[in-house]
């Protein structure tokens, strides 16, 4: 525990949800849910408007649209969710060398490594300043929380939110955690939470009063020693740089369980290839396949094969994804399926049997198909496990994806507001401009693209490259409202 308030804890508002509203103008201050749009999807993030209305991260899609159905449903764009994260990224390596990313919205920063603060007044002078130029550089707002230590500097910024800054002063841990719930601290979770309140402790002062001896009784040696320390307001974790890349995985989730053995097969032989690509992108190979199977009755599935060395091969690891599924019964049929490769290393021990095979086929081992990223096609959330987040397929049926860039000829830049019948419809508007007017095309128009992100914040002329302005599009010409219903964002925001 140190004496002054010098660690920082940066998590973004709402940060899909927020990034979303900040390019979509005829969004900001509606309810916004962005993730998986299939039966099966879950919210990744929702608007603190859409929040107003009982819809939370991890919740069913389904259960959203209920809570939410005048909301607007989008699929995450994670390009543009990287170029922010860089940005604040950058910003938070201006304050430390110390800084310890941990999602694309939140990390933790040394501000005495930095030595930019040493004091209280020097950290929260500190903390303002990086939220205002989160706030010029982004659009967006982040929530800043300081202490003497990471854990509550995580829970300062939790209460921070949205767009705040609280600073817990040294000395007071106990005092501010005492009637805090006992979920409050790192570690407990639903299952240990009830445990803990069938033995009469439901907030953290009960957790400090009950004593080592019997947290340790109840959860064993070292949980039960780590969550007295919480409790009594002890962390001497430091701040880490670089944290070791542990897996890699992929998973998809089925909108129709898959009830073909040989369409599982080809799945699972899919979700290898893109593995290997992530693998290959963070700079590791790996000894363990891991395959996950989640059956039409929730119960999961895995089954783990160890190589003999590290590989980064991708038919050794379809190979092995192959053999292991060959253990688990599929009958009744597969709503998940999730490839990973554990034991991570940064060296590659080539698979003899691999490019043996590879020879007598007259050139490499097969690299897999590159698959374009986009809409779900017919797999609903394409959720991610472990190190990497794994992004929605595009399928060619199915294109538009709700909430995506697009480019028309005429019309200029807008973003796709749903489809359906054979139509697209396209709401015209920039981060930049007036909520815009919509227009419905044919889902093969000649003359509409998808497009790339457009910049949240106009970029500084010293910035903007020849001919470039501050956002590239085009304001679009007048048009007529659309009547035409279709799925996907709500157009109650129609000026």
């Amino acid at each position: 525990m140190r004496s002054a308030p010098t660690i920082l804890h940066l998590d973004m508002d709402a940060f899909f949800a927020a990034a979303e509203q900040a390019a979509k103008p005829s969004l900001r201050g509606k309810p916004v849910v962005v993730g998986g749009l299939g039966p099966r999807g879950v919210v990744a993030t929702a608007s603190y408007e859409a929040r107003r209305f009982g819809v939370h991260s991890a919740m069913p899609m389904a259960q959203a649209r209920r809570l939410a159905p005048n909301a607007a449903y989008l699929v995450p764009r994670f390009s543009l969710y990287r170029t922010v994260s860089e940005q604040v990224m950058e910003l938070l390596g201006r304050l430390s060398p110390l800084v310890e990313p941990l999602s694309l919205d939140e990390a933790f920063v040394d501000l005495e490594a930095g030595g930019v603060a040493d004091d209280s007044a020097s950290a929260r002078a500190t903390g303002e300043r990086l939220r205002a130029e989160i706030r010029t550089v982004t659009g967006l707002t982040g929530s800043v929380g300081l202490a003497g230590s990471k854990m509550l500097a995580k829970i300062a910024s939790e209460q921070a939110k949205p767009d705040g800054l609280v600073l817990i002063e040294p000395g007071t841990e106990r005092e501010l955690l005492g009637p805090m719930s006992v979920r409050t601290l790192p570690g407990v979770g639903p299952a240990t939470g009830e445990h803990l309140r069938r033995a009469g402790m439901t907030t953290v002062a009960e957790l400090a009063e009950a004593g080592e001896d019997e947290l340790v009784r109840l959860l064993g040696r070292a949980h039960g020693t780590s969550l007295f320390r919480m409790a009594m307001g002890y962390d001497d974790r430091p701040v880490v740089a670089e944290r070791d890349t542990k897996s890699v995985s992929v998973e998809d989730t089925f909108d129709v369980d898959l009830h073909d053995r040989v369409r599982v097969r080809i799945e699972v032989e899919r979700l290898a290839d893109r593995c290997v690509q992530r693998l290959r992108a963070s700079g590791h190979s790996g000894r363990t396949i891991v395959l996950k199977v989640r059956r039409y009755d929730f119960s999961t599935l895995t089954r783990s094969e160890t190589l003999r060395g590290p590989t980064d091969d991708p038919s050794v690891v379809r190979e092995a994804a192959g053999r292991l599924l060959e253990a688990v019964d599929t009958t009744g049929g597969v709503r998940l399926l999730g490839v990973g490769v554990t034991g991570l290393t940064d060296y590659t021990q080539e698979d003899l049997f691999a490019q043996a095979a590879a020879d007598d086929h007259g050139g490499p081992a097969n690299e897999g198909a590159s698959e374009a990223e986009g809409d779900h096609g017919a797999h609903g959330g394409d959720e991610a496990a472990g190190a990497v987040v794994a992004e929605p397929v595009a399928h060619p049926e199915r294109r538009w994806a709700a909430g995506h860039d697009v480019r028309h000829a005429q019309y200029g830049a807008g973003w796709v507001q749903g489809s359906g019948v054979g139509r697209v419809t396209v709401r015209f508007e920039e981060p930049g401009s007036p909520p815009g007017r919509v227009r419905t095309f044919l889902i093969d128009d000649p003359d509409l693209e998808p497009s790339d992100p457009l910049p949240l914040v106009p970029l500084p002329e010293k910035e903007q490259g020849p001919g470039q302005s501050s956002w590239p599009a085009t304001r679009p010409k007048e048009v007529s409202p659309d009547g035409v219903g279709v799925s996907g964002a709500s157009d109650r925001s129609r000026p």
